[in-house]
């Protein structure tokens, strides 16, 4: 077995969800969710097929975005996998449940803007994600001024009362 890590190839304020899923139904069902969740909203969907032609299936929103999320996929190469990328000003909250909801999705492995390293294991047989690297280790623990920040931010931003 190798171990590998694959860098998602982004710009650095798009927001994104991987995760796994188990049947090629997933790319209509998770295309129905976020389009059921959130009218309007920009995004691309790309699914790693696991067997018969094994391949990258497509769906979305916005032709750069599908783009992105199956050049991404590509890269990734894990079977199962799928990828969606949302377009400006729509965020990974506003669909986690959605998703989640959808009987075919078995876990999200991140959803973030942040910089990500895949990390893969390949045998002879395929690819599979290991975990990932979702963005920088922390540099402390928040003080007082950064709790009030934080609660001040979220409230700025609309997501706390």
């Amino acid at each position: 077995m190798q171990l590998s890590a694959v860098t998602i190839v982004k710009p650095e304020t798009t927001n994104f969800i991987l995760g796994q899923t188990h049947f090629i139904k997933s790319v209509e069902d998770i295309h129905e969710a976020i389009v059921g969740t959130v009218p309007g909203i920009k995004f691309g969907l790309a699914f790693c097929e696991a067997s018969g032609k094994r391949l990258v299936r497509q769906s979305g929103t916005d032709e750069s975005l599908v783009e992105m999320a199956c050049k991404n996929a590509m890269s990734v190469a894990a079977g199962h996998s799928f990828f969606v990328f949302l377009g400006d000003g729509f965020y990974p909250v506003n669909v986690l449940n959605a998703l989640k909801a959808v009987p075919e999705v078995c876990r999200i492995f991140c959803a973030t803007a942040n910089p990500v390293e895949v990390l893969i294991a390949e045998t002879n047989q395929g690819r599979g994600i290991v975990g990932v690297i979702d963005g920088f280790s922390p540099l402390g623990v928040e003080g007082a001024e950064d709790v009030q920040w934080r609660k001040d931010l979220l409230r700025t931003i609309g997501y706390k009362l």
